[in-house]
């Protein structure tokens, strides 16, 4: 099974964060067609790891790598990771790859910048014909794995006036794919100085973004 290097041998990483002091992993960013800012926030996931990594004493090494969906390279990466404002286009033979990626144990943040919403919906619709988005309980792990969130995703920017939903496609009981909707979650990874954010929301975010990054390498 090409996932069982992520798994590190059958134990998480999440006790892997006591003591390891070489672990290591790469999210891949999602380069996608369609004319979307696929690159929008780039100091986010900079950010949101060395959060992840103040958050232990061990050495844990974390980066990120621009992947596309043709690429063979895909799953090598435990998780990838999607933003942008605007149109998204999966060819059928992308979705098809990207669809045998999660089916083998790859975990898909999708983060709406804003606009991107039926775009997106639309392009998941040719990986899993067959699923839907159904909102993530506030029960689920996933806002508990490592920070508390027992009201779901943070509120980090103002759009419509809708509350933060974390929507999620579920295949076996599992996980597969969180989309991040009416959040801006990865807007509040990014350096202070680009959105002037207050930091006890900055603070919940890179906590949020901790969760979902753990959830990704235990599950």
């Amino acid at each position: 099974m090409r996932f069982l290097l992520f798994f590190w041998g059958g134990i998480s990483l999440f006790p892997l964060f006591n003591w390891a002091q070489d672990a290591s992993f790469k999210v891949g960013k999602l380069k996608y067609e369609g004319g979307g800012d696929w690159y929008a926030n780039p100091t986010s996931l900079p950010n949101l790891f060395k959060f992840i990594r103040q958050q232990s004493s061990a050495n844990i090494g974390l980066s990120e790598e621009v992947i596309d969906l043709k690429s063979p390279q895909l799953f090598q990466f435990p998780m990838i990771y999607m933003t942008g404002h605007g149109n998204v286009i999966f060819s059928q033979s992308e979705a098809l790859q990207l669809r045998e990626y999660l089916l083998a144990g790859g975990f898909f943040h999708i983060d709406d910048n804003y606009g991107m919403d039926p775009y997106i919906r639309r392009e998941m619709k040719k990986v899993f014909p067959e699923l839907e988005f159904v909102e993530v309980p506030f029960s689920h792990p996933i806002y508990h794995q490592h920070f508390d969130f027992p009201n779901g995703l943070p509120k980090v920017h103002e759009h419509n006036g809708k509350p933060p939903q974390g929507f999620g496609l579920f295949w076996e009981n599992r996980l597969i794919c969180f989309y991040t909707f009416e959040c801006d979650l990865g807007d509040g990874w990014e350096d202070k100085a680009v959105h002037n954010d207050p930091e006890g929301i900055r603070q919940k975010a890179l906590q949020m973004g901790t969760n979902i990054v753990l959830w990704a390498v235990t599950h």
